[in-house]
């Protein structure tokens, strides 16, 4: 794991892009195409537009999954991270060589799951991006996390600070609107990523990154399982990274 510090969230988010851009391009340099896995959420957004922005991407090579979706939401919702990405990202390049999107309204979500399951484990994927929450899951991985469970996609429940958390982005209007279970990419399974690109600014963020990146590797801090992954880097801004005592 890599740490950089940033003067503030556009700097952080553009080289995040930067350097996900040339790993994607790499990849499909090398084998010709690229597999990656999007994040979604408010401390996404300027890595994506950035990500938009950038040349010399294939994007007709490349696979895309994301990271995860409410269950019980359609894409018609403003929360929807379908719905987040359509309009972010998928809309604004040039076609992809494969979309695969949660489906987070199916009738069956543990169905759901496992078509997920069959598509992804075709693949290796070469660039995951993520951030932190502000109780420090990755992913919906809330604490205390599975780090042992070996399926690519799971059904987890959202505990309240993560429930909060949305709320507090406006995504919706009140704590009983915010969806108790999401489908959500494994721990095990993010890790598996040749790389990882994790972008976590603003201040709320502080704690969750002091917690994740100065204490030992805990299910109660699920983001610390980074600290195990050797291409693995971390974008911070000065506000996300006040209360770290560390050198990094």
């Amino acid at each position: 794991m890599k740490v950089e510090v940033f003067n503030n969230k556009t700097e952080a988010s553009r080289k995040a892009a930067s350097d996900a851009a040339l790993l994607l391009k790499k990849a499909i340099e090398k084998k010709g195409m690229a597999v990656m896995v999007m994040a979604t959420g408010a401390s996404q957004f300027e890595v994506i537009s950035s990500l938009v922005s950038e040349k010399g991407i294939d994007w007709k090579k490349v696979v895309f999954f994301h990271l995860d979706e409410y269950v019980g939401l359609p894409d018609t919702h403003p929360a929807s991270f379908r719905r987040y990405l359509i309009d972010r990202f998928i809309s604004k390049v040039p076609g992809l060589k494969e979309c695969h999107l949660i489906l987070g309204d199916a009738l069956d979500p543990q169905q759901e799951c496992k078509r997920l399951n069959s598509l992804i484990s075709r693949y290796v994927v070469d660039v995951t991006f993520a951030g932190f929450g502000e109780n420090g899951h990755l992913a919906f991985n809330d604490p205390p996390a599975d780090f042992q469970v070996t399926d690519p996609y799971i059904v987890v429940s959202l505990d309240e600070a993560c429930r909060r958390q949305q709320l507090g982005e406006g995504w919706f209007k009140t704590l009983e609107e915010v969806p108790q279970k999401a489908i959500s990419m494994s721990i095990r399974q993010i890790m598996k990523s040749k790389n990882i690109i994790c972008t976590v600014p603003e201040k709320r963020k502080a704690e969750a990154v002091r917690n994740c990146l100065e204490n030992p590797v805990s299910e109660q801090y699920p983001a610390s399982i980074l600290q195990q992954h050797e291409h693995c880097t971390i974008y911070l801004d000065r506000d996300s990274a006040s209360l770290l005592t560390k050198k990094f």
